[in-house]
């Protein structure tokens, strides 16, 4: 008896010791998790456009030629992407990534400022006319930026979007050679003005969608102003709209990502496109459009995204980003309108 009770204490207490080892490991990575998932969750810095292309110029020995400046800026906007702090993390599947939400959503609204300017390259910058051939790179580096953005294996988002990086590399290598005249940017004030008719849709939807935070009736104004106009299936005439209280922070981080890599974007365009500016006088138009774009990028205070009603006692931070918002869009309109004219 005593050997088999000295047995079952020893049991016992190996069991114990165990037990409390597991739990310190547990403890240890949840707390290893936190405190990356805290530093993870950083928007970087912004950058100077010029200074980026000088330096792209120099480490690759290339010359700054028209386009230059918006082709190293996107470049550089899907290099954030990859190598910021924590890495790519909208396709992560274990902790802290998988936990991550704010950051995730923000490097979406990224990349889909990457996806518009890349398609707006092989369409439209980079063709003379409309009957002229795409530039094989820029095509390559389009698919691969619209690759799935949350595929985490066989293939990874980050291996396309590097690739995609790689045939940007290609076409800029070829568009600042002087001995090649295959890759071109045409600076046209109507290749400017289609890719900012797309970046005006893109912000009226982000501003629509921010003001939904404190829920709206709408009329439908669907077919207004044509009496001949129909769809496909009918809507009520007046509808509320209202984004759930779990997806505000979603659209909030996302408006940030989006806007964040357009004033980049807009800074670039100020630099190749400066001679159409200049001639239609519009070059201040454009740096108020990137102004109001700056104050989406102030710091957040609040640890969380507060929903305060309209004219409650509680702030709301998307409605205060969907004001800058939509005045950065009434610029741009302002802006594309002026470009239309002779």
């Amino acid at each position: 008896m005593n050997w088999k009770f000295w047995q079952s204490s020893e049991l016992n207490e190996n069991s114990s010791v165990l037990r409390r080892v597991a739990g310190g490991i547990v403890l240890a990575y949840l707390l290893v998790c936190l405190i990356l998932g805290w530093w993870w969750n950083h928007k970087p810095d912004m950058f100077d456009v010029l200074e980026n292309a000088s330096n792209t110029a120099a480490r690759n020995n290339q010359t700054i030629v028209v386009g230059y400046v918006t082709t190293a800026t996107l470049d550089r906007l899907a290099a954030t992407l990859l190598e910021k702090r924590g890495g790519y993390l909208s396709n992560d599947v274990f902790p802290p990534g998988v936990w991550a939400d704010n950051v995730p959503n923000w490097e979406f609204g990224v990349l889909v400022q990457i996806r518009d300017v890349a398609r707006a390259m092989r369409v439209d910058f980079s063709r003379s006319q409309s009957q002229s051939s795409e530039d094989e790179d820029l095509s390559q580096a389009e698919g691969k930026f619209f690759f799935d953005n949350s595929s985490w294996l066989l293939p990874q988002s980050e291996d396309e979007y590097r690739d995609g990086r790689k045939f940007l590399a290609g076409y800029l290598a070829r568009l600042s050679d002087p001995n090649q005249t295959t890759a071109q940017f045409y600076a046209r004030a109507d290749n400017l003005r289609n890719w900012l008719s797309g970046v005006e849709t893109r912000l009226g939807s982000l501003s629509q969608r921010l003001s939904q935070s404190v829920g709206k009736r709408q009329l439908n104004t669907d077919l207004t102003g044509d009496n001949l106009a129909a769809q496909s299936t009918e809507v009520p005439d007046d509808v509320e709209l209202k984004t759930p209280w779990t997806k505000l922070d979603d659209v909030f981080y996302e408006a940030r990502g989006q806007t964040w890599a357009l004033l980049h974007l807009l800074r670039a365009i100020d630099q190749d496109f400066a001679d159409i500016l200049e001639k239609k006088n519009a070059r201040v138009g454009l740096r108020q459009i990137v102004r109001e774009l700056e104050s989406t990028q102030d710091t957040v205070w609040s640890p969380i995204i507060l929903n305060g009603s309209g004219m409650g006692f509680v702030a709301n931070h998307s409605l205060v980003m969907a004001s800058h918002v939509s005045r950065a869009n009434a610029a741009l309109s302002d802006l594309r309108r002026l470009l239309e004219q002779g």
